[in-house]
Formats: C-alpha cells, sequence, structure tokens
C-alpha cells in the first residue's frame, strides 16, 4: 500500500491507493437503493390494507348497528301507526328489488375489480419478459462491443 500526504496538511488526510473497499458501480448503487425501498414498500403493504379492511369493517357493522337500533325504538311508534299491509308489502317488494340490485352491482364490480387486477397483473408480466429479452440483448451488445474494442486495440 502507498500512502500519500500533502506537506501543507496534517497527518490525518492520509489517502490510501488500493483501497480494500470494493468498487462501486451506478448500476449497482441505483440497483441497492431501489430494492431497499421497494422492499420497505412491499413491507407496509399488508398492515396498510388489513388497517383499511378492519376500518371498513368497523364502519359497516357500526351502519348496521344503527339500523338495528333505530328498528327497535321505530317499530313502537310505527306499530301505532297501523300503516297498511299492502302498503307494506308493496314496501317490502320495492326495498328487496333495490338490495338485489345493488347485490348485483357489488357483484359487477367485484368482478370488474378482479379482472382489472389480473390485466395489469399480466400486463406486468408481459413488460417483465420484454425488458429482460431487451437487457440481455443490450448486454450481448455490449459485451460484442468490449471484445470488438479490445481486438481492435491489440491489433493496433
Amino acid at each position: 500500500m502507498e500512502k500519500i500526504t500533502d506537506k501543507n496538511q496534517n497527518q490525518s488526510s492520509v489517502t490510501v491507493k488500493d483501497d480494500p473497499t470494493p468498487k462501486k458501480s451506478i448500476c449497482g448503487v441505483m440497483k441497492d437503493n431501489t430494492v431497499g425501498v421497494i422492499q420497505k414498500m412491499e413491507s407496509e403493504v399488508p398492515p396498510i390494507f388489513q388497517g383499511y379492511a378492519d376500518l371498513y369493517t368497523r364502519y359497516l357493522h357500526f351502519i348496521q348497528d344503527i339500523f338495528g337500533t333505530c328498528s327497535l325504538a321505530e317499530k313502537q311508534y310505527f306499530d301505532k301507526m297501523d300503516i297498511d299491509q299492502n302498503v307494506l308489502k308493496m314496501y317490502d317488494d320495492y326495498l328487496k328489488s333495490v338490495t338485489t340490485i345493488t347485490k348485483s352491482q357489488i357483484d359487477l364490480s367485484t368482478d370488474f375489480v378482479q379482472r382489472y387486477i389480473q390485466f395489469r397483473l399480466s400486463s406486468i408480466d408481459s413488460w417483465d419478459k420484454y425488458t429482460h429479452t431487451c437487457i440481455d440483448m443490450y448486454a450481448k451488445f455490449l459485451a460484442g462491443g468490449t471484445s470488438s474494442r479490445k481486438s481492435k486495440s491489440k491489433g493496433t
């Protein structure tokens, strides 16, 4: 190892040639840092989704409880009104049709989201294959260019 010191500076500013640390490349630096960010994101996604699922479930149960509690309180009030049973049957039929339509729309939305996710996953897989093919061709191009430059420099 060869030490180089500047005469105008103290001995603490010694630089060492033949540094034992491995040489860094721009690709390696970018890859390592990108991988670190992606791994952090991957570790945070499941608890975030679980948190939203828990929040949404609690919200739905809250709404259900409100209707249950109000139903008990209002039952006495509406029972005293003695509403015609035919009117109640028509109202029940109407709400059942609205409920059926709403459930159908939920099923359609769920199916759409699942198909959309599958489409996106398939697109990512296709891009991944395409990118790897391009990178392989680029690597072969660079390797071929390097070997032809070396052979040209040996010949001159």
